[in-house]
């Protein structure tokens, strides 16, 4: 591969991303907290964060999309522990959304269309040519499962705090398993490609079209 240089974390980035989702669940928990448990006070202090955080990404030049969907998800976290009145709600869109991912994250694996591979091609600007290479179509089918694997941790972890109604125990494991998670996922699973690909393969930014390549 010739971009030994490069990794996933140079592609994707995603220490932003998940510092970002940090930020909201620990206001919540430090304003609750502050406020004697105040569902009210806890959600108001995740909003301003989240608020916060979109004014600045939307300073840097952040895409719309992306900056509206992080807020978004807060305020729905928001709506659902002040409908409940319990503060552990706010961490259960997480919850489902870590299951959900780790299933779609599967489903993707066992049709060949591998979730790492659509999402690296897009950024790359490749639409779907690595599909057309059956060493990187297998290399991302392979690191996918690392993927599917941090979910499942996420939830291993969040699904028996969130029935034990341990909501500063959610907010600790919220910051826990996140950005060291994901800096985990993206050195792991870009260790599997480089591991799975061809040595003389040319690398992410170069898939291989074996209908062309064919004599």
């Amino acid at each position: 591969m010739e971009e030994k240089k490069e990794s996933l974390a140079d592609l994707l980035g995603g220490r932003r991303g998940a510092l970002d989702a940090t930020l909201p669940p620990v206001a919540f928990v430090v304003g609750w907290l502050a406020g004697g448990r105040s569902i009210a006070v806890g959600v108001t202090a995740a909003i301003v964060v989240s608020l916060a955080i979109a004014g600045y990404r939307l300073r840097r030049g952040d895409r719309f999309g992306a900056v509206l969907a992080g807020l978004l998800g807060v305020v729905v976290a928001a709506m659902i522990a002040m409908y409940t009145g319990n503060g552990r709600d706010f961490f259960l869109p997480r919850l489902l959304s870590n299951a959900g991912s780790a299933v779609l994250w599967a489903i993707s694996i066992a049709v060949r269309w591998p979730l790492l591979g659509v999402v690296v091609g897009t950024v790359l600007g490749q639409k779907t040519r690595w599909r057309r290479d059956p060493a990187l179509l297998r290399s991302y089918g392979l690191a996918s499962w690392v993927w599917v694997l941090q979910y499942v941790i996420r939830l291993a972890v969040f699904v028996p705090l969130y029935f034990a109604d341990r909501t500063v125990a959610l907010g600790i494991a919220q910051v826990v398993l996140t950005w060291p998670l994901v800096a985990a996922c993206l050195a792991v699973s870009w260790w599997v490609i480089v591991r799975t690909l061809p040595k003389d393969h040319p690398g992410l930014r170069h898939p291989q079209d074996e209908t062309v390549s064919k004599p």
